[in-house]
């Protein structure tokens, strides 16, 4: 049997931290492929792109990947299906790929757990105030009485508020699981029943906001989802309460948050803004009560090879004839970051 055709297709510099040279073995042995041949573009494409396109059966793609057109699609017609090595496909998974009746899968579990990783860490460390405590004792370097400062403090049936039950949302849940934490979950797709069975309470949005000490936002980024923390969810935080967003930065109105932030009433982890770099004079950068970190909860690192071993088991099932593990779908794809 003729092992099928792929191309990868992804931004500058990503294929090879990707794949292993062990992966990239397998790779070769599963699918006719250069693994040095990688499309960054696929309008107007080099040469060698546009004949390994025109041929390919199979797309891998990853962060950066160009937008499958129709006028891309048009030069690959021997094109079946996508394999994403990454989390969402909404940037380059086009509506004429579904008319064509492409086959997608996406990496998007697997790439859950790192971000879900972060999330737990920094749930675990607001509950001790860590971020607080550490500024506090760069200030004084002297011994000081920090169980009476923190009496208010710890991670001993505190309530945790999880808004919306996405694959990291549920990762994150699941990880909290082995603490004495209680955990309130919103989410408008999720029945009360559903919401006990993945360890949660089902509650509305605000009744979150004014009842857990921490909020970790887990929504995809939908025009409904726009601002959906703002101002009135923001107001009816209790004081110190640390606001967690490892989603997308537009699910928070940023204008509403910085006086909170700034006054010091309320604290953040803050993994994405809106813009996706704040400018280089914003107060983020340097209050006392915000970590801040530049988009790095997903998969880096050594991590990256996860989300290439699940492509490459996702590409063997397509050698085998198997469905996808993962599959993606026109109407999974509507409620997907």
């Amino acid at each position: 049997m003729t092992a099928p055709t792929a191309l990868l297709s992804m931004g500058p510099g990503i294929a090879e931290r990707l794949f292993t040279p062990v992966q990239r073995e397998r790779l070769t042995a599963l699918v006719d492929t250069d693994p040095a041949l990688v499309a960054h573009r696929l309008t107007d494409p080099a040469p060698g792109v546009a004949a390994a396109l025109a041929g390919a059966e199979l797309l891998i793609t990853c962060w950066g990947a160009p937008p499958l057109t129709a006028g891309v699609l048009a030069a690959a017609p021997r094109l079946r299906a996508v394999v994403h090595a990454a989390g969402s496909v909404k940037h380059h998974i086009t509506p004429a790929c579904w008319d064509r009746g492409i086959q997608v899968t996406s990496a998007a579990g697997a790439n859950a757990l790192p971000v879900a990783e972060y999330t737990l860490a920094a749930i675990l460390f607001a509950g001790k105030n860590v971020l607080g405590t550490a500024h506090r004792y760069r200030q004084l370097r002297a011994p000081h009485d920090w169980r009476a400062e923190l009496a208010g403090h710890g991670n001993y049936r505190r309530c945790v508020g999880i808004v919306g039950a996405s694959r990291i949302g549920r990762r994150v849940i699941e990880l909290l699981r082995p603490f004495d934490l209680d955990v309130l979950l919103f989410d408008p797709y999720v029945d009360t029943g559903a919401a006990a069975r993945l360890g949660a309470v089902k509650v509305g949005l605000d009744e979150l906001c004014a009842r857990c000490r921490v909020v970790s936002v887990h929504a995809p980024e939908l025009p409904a989802t726009r601002h959906m923390i703002g101002a009135a969810q923001l107001a009816a935080m209790a004081d110190g309460t640390t606001l967690i967003n490892t989603s997308r930065g537009s699910l928070i109105d940023g204008d509403a948050l910085l006086p909170e932030l700034v006054s010091g009433r309320l604290n953040a982890v803050l993994d994405v803004t809106e813009p996706e770099v704040p400018p280089a004079g914003s107060p983020l950068y340097d209050l006392e009560n915000v970590l801040l970190t530049p988009h790095v909860a997903g998969s880096l690192g050594d991590e990256i090879h996860r989300i290439g071993d699940f492509a490459l088991d996702e590409v063997a099932r397509y050698v085998q004839g198997l469905p996808f593990a993962d599959p993606v779908t026109p109407d999974g794809l509507a409620r997907m970051a």
